[in-house]
């Protein structure tokens, strides 16, 4: 490993070993830049801080565009302070990708954490009651995780139709933009009335998003109510 590297390492998520990554970028002196918990603040620490004693493992990327170390850690510390901590859009994994390639990205999100499309979310709040309220910390860590294995189930559906909203927006509006050029002030129109149906689409996508993000927020702080 050595400066501009984005590194990560394996965190406990609920008594479950290897399913937690948590990623900073290696600024080459002994530090790292990472979102820092529990402050969700971005900040420089010791390695040792960093990794808490877990063994230090090196993203890479064979394929594709990477910035130069420099840049790398440029793009780190112009964050620093921020706390804008959002699990499912602005995670630690977010941060570290977005200063290695420019992409704001978190593989563990895309297939660990995902988001029911015909699933009522409220319906998982349930069994966290159940859980809390439960005289067995076995059974109430079960529960728990339980209704993290439901909130997995169709993430594969929803997130690919929440970016194709988001580009569909895009398209739309560059649609308008050269319809007037041309004077068709009517494909114009239609252009930006299709538009707003996929910001709608795409704001009721995010609003899921982020009620599974609080819920799952939920989910993961009250586990820690059932240490031994």
């Amino acid at each position: 490993m050595s400066r501009g590297d984005q590194i990560y390492v394996y965190r406990e998520l609920i008594n479950l070993q290897g399913v937690y990554e948590h990623h900073g970028i290696d600024c080459g002196d002994g530090s790292v830049i990472h979102y820092r918990k529990p402050s969700e603040t971005i900040e420089r620490t010791s390695i040792e801080t960093f990794t808490r004693g877990n063994r230090i493992y090196v993203r890479e990327y064979p394929i594709g565009f990477c910035f130069i170390a420099d840049v790398v850690v440029d793009r780190a510390q112009s964050r620093l302070g921020e706390r804008k901590y959002n699990l499912l859009f602005n995670n630690c994994e977010h941060f570290a990708t977005w200063c290695k390639t420019g992409i704001s990205d978190s593989r563990q999100i895309r297939e660990f954490v995902p988001i029911a499309t015909q699933l009522n979310t409220s319906q998982l709040y349930e069994p966290l009651k159940q859980a809390l309220r439960s005289s067995d910390p076995k059974n109430a860590q079960q529960i728990l995780n339980e209704a993290l294995r439901d909130i997995k189930v169709v993430w594969d559906d929803i997130q690919p139709r929440y970016k194709a909203a988001l580009q569909e927006i895009d398209d739309w509006n560059r649609v308008a933009v050269e319809a007037l050029k041309l004077n068709r002030e009517d494909l114009a129109k239609e252009a930006l009335k299709r538009k707003l149906t996929s910001k709608k689409q795409a704001g009721d996508l995010q609003e899921q998003l982020q009620q599974l993000a609080t819920m799952t927020e939920t989910l993961l702080r009250n586990s820690q109510n059932l240490q031994p």
